[in-house]
């Protein structure tokens, strides 16, 4: 993709920091409070203090455009078997040893292929590809959340679904403003110590579990992922405090997504999951209350087939990305279970 001759659009000053006494900024869009000095750019790489200013360097700056399944995000109970146009901008908070999109996630927003895409222009996209939703995913949307509000805003108005594809690392405000027009997210919940999350992505526990509550409270579909990593956050013990916390706080019934790590970045001599550690996390899961866990990256008979949790029927097969619905719309027919999610009438 060319850079669009039109660098003016994507000129947009940052919407969360505070001028500074020194005449930097103070960025509030993350826990990292970023305090740039002149010419400094923020942690993300995506927003600079220019003029005494905070600039959002990515808006608009669209890196990679794709239509996807929206099992691929992944979301399991979120309109199986359609499509969405996902976007994304370079950049991300995090800086995670394993991550599978270094290319762009730890790129500047001009330092990568980019082409400009206005916000308004979005649904006419989304709609040519025959896409009923919009999904801000594959590096960190909350990063240019100038940009991801703007677009999210745009295909509300034009009747789509919009889906947020995050880490979760953000303060209250910004997701407070982002959140009414979000329609589902799958939330990278990637240890549930503060330790690993400081040592494998330099980023902290505590405010991903407050992003989950904000989300949950403000009615967003939630489905999470963990990705277990051997020898760093695969501890049945550590499982099980996160299985709990999750069930105690209105998660139980939210699709959890156990995914198989490879070798990726600065952790490429790392072996993959061992698929017996995957089913036993899933184990525990399920005995700490999670009532749909599912087992990703993984080749296993019926690891994201979706089961009534009441009497064990198969409502969902899914192989691949290829999902067998039947006549499922949201209730067991054997025993008439409400199954939690958004799902087309059939």
């Amino acid at each position: 993709m060319k850079p669009s001759a039109d660098d003016n659009a994507t000129r947009r000053e940052a919407r969360y920091y505070e001028p500074a006494a020194d005449g930097g900024a103070a960025c509030l869009l993350c826990p990292h409070g970023c305090h740039l000095a002149e010419g400094q750019r923020g942690l993300c790489r995506g927003r600079t203090c220019r003029g005494g200013r905070l600039w959002a360097d990515g808006y608009g700056r669209v890196c990679a455009l794709a239509v996807d399944p929206v099992e691929k995000k992944p979301l399991l109970h979120f309109l199986p078997g359609s499509t969405c146009l996902s976007l994304a901008v370079a950049g991300c908070n995090l800086s995670c040893l394993n991550c599978q999109n270094h290319g762009l996630s730890q790129a500047a927003p001009e330092d990568v292929p980019w082409r400009y895409v206005a916000p308004d222009d979005l649904p006419r996209l989304a709609e040519a590809s025959g896409c009923g939703a919009v999904a801000y995913t594959y590096t960190e949307p909350l990063t240019w959340i100038e940009y991801t509000t703007d677009c999210a805003r745009a295909c509300r108005g034009a009747g789509l679904k919009n889906i947020l594809v995050t880490a979760g690392f953000a303060n209250e405000r910004p997701l407070r403003d982002l959140l009414p027009y979000i329609d589902a997210a799958n939330v990278d919940l990637k240890s549930f110590s503060d330790a690993i999350y400081n040592k494998v992505s330099h980023g902290r526990l505590a405010p991903v579990l407050q992003t989950l509550c904000l989300m949950r409270d403000a009615g967003v579909w939630v489905e999470v992922t963990n990705l277990v990593i051997p020898g760093v956050n695969d501890s049945p013990t550590m499982v099980e405090a996160m299985c709990r916390w999750l069930a105690a706080n209105g998660f139980a019934r939210s699709p959890l997504h156990f995914s198989r790590f490879f070798p990726r970045h600065l952790m490429a001599t790392l072996p993959p999951t061992p698929v017996r550690t995957l089913v036993e996390a899933r184990r525990v899961a399920e005995a700490c209350g999670m009532k749909h866990v599912y087992i990703g990256n993984v080749s296993l008979p019926g690891a994201e087939d979706t089961r009534c949790p009441s009497c064990g029927r198969l409502l969902v097969s899914r192989h691949g990305y290829n999902v067998h619905l039947g006549t499922f719309s949201g209730t067991c027919p054997n025993c008439g279970e409400p199954i939690a999610g958004v799902w087309q009438e059939r």
